[in-house]
């Protein structure tokens, strides 16, 4: 089983265009088959993070070969609503870009099984924090006996927006929203980051990587990682920038993003104008 999961791996690695070894490293220490649940498993058949890309549905795999699970493919958890274990590849280049360090403390939510929360573990290690944040009570008790070889891993079965989080290194976001929660902007440390998919509820959007500055300046470098689609946040979702997002992802130019603004008016740099912040491409 370990040669397989180092291929594995090595191959979403490469498909996220990983340049940190140590993301390979931790894909390949961490088996999936707890975190999947016994097979025969349902595939998602298309990837939810290339642009165009409609879904259609799940594929029964024929029998409970684990060989099914090390493959670059979304695990469903629960195919009725939507809820899946996601991509690797997706998730090995956004874990690449946030660059989880040793000894960090890292904020998850949306921890599913905690499949990834495992890897996040990985990255920081033994010295280091995760805690993670799973709102389904089913997926948080299941997440929390997945993760007992982890245990400076913390599951808390509530959301991750309605209140205070711990004080974060980082904060790794695995559920779609129209804009960037307070809650998040609060709890990152200074130099900390943020990871979340910005998106129209329910549709395409991307992974925005925001940088918190070491001093008390408004503007945050940002810039988006890749093309996503998460299954929707459990929180307060804009709909009037939900349609502002989905118009700007259409007309293009997200690679040109460079800056969060929390404050001021939107000027002529403005790529999306969420109202109470905005995204520039201006550098932070």
């Amino acid at each position: 089983m370990a040669h397989w999961r180092a291929f594995y791996a090595r191959y979403v690695a490469a498909r996220g265009a990983v340049d940190d070894a140590r993301v390979e490293q931790a894909f390949a220490a961490v088996p999936r088959e707890p975190f999947a649940g016994p097979g025969p498993w349902s595939i998602l058949a298309v990837s939810p993070w290339r642009s165009g890309a409609a879904r259609s549905g799940y594929v029964r795999t024929p029998g409970a070969d684990p060989a099914f699970l090390y493959q670059d493919v979304l695990v469903a958890l629960d195919p009725a609503r939507g809820i899946n274990i996601g991509e690797p590849a997706l998730h090995a280049r956004c874990l690449d870009a946030c660059a989880p360090q040793r000894g960090e403390t890292v904020v998850q939510v949306g921890a599913g099984s905690g499949y990834y929360t495992a890897i996040l573990c990985e990255l920081v290690g033994p010295q280091g924090r995760v805690h993670a944040f799973e709102i389904d009570p089913d997926l948080a008790r299941k997440a929390v006996a997945n993760l007992a070889p982890w245990p400076w891993a913390e599951v808390l079965a509530r959301s991750g927006t309605a209140e205070a989080l711990p004080p974060a290194d980082l904060i790794y976001v695995n559920a779609g929203i129209t804009q960037p929660s307070p809650v998040w902007l609060d709890a990152l440390r200074p130099g900390g980051r943020l990871l979340f998919p910005l998106q129209p509820e329910g549709g395409f959007g991307g992974m925005l990587l925001v940088k918190r500055p070491p001093g008390t300046e408004r503007a945050w470098p940002a810039e988006f990682v890749s093309r996503a689609s998460f299954i929707a946040c459990q929180a307060q979702q804009d709909q009037v920038v939900g349609r502002k997002l989905e118009a700007a992802f259409q007309a293009g130019g997200w690679s040109r993003v460079r800056s969060l603004r929390l404050e001021g008016e939107a000027d002529q740099t403005c790529w999306l104008d969420g109202g109470s912040w905005w995204l520039s491409t201006a550098s932070g």
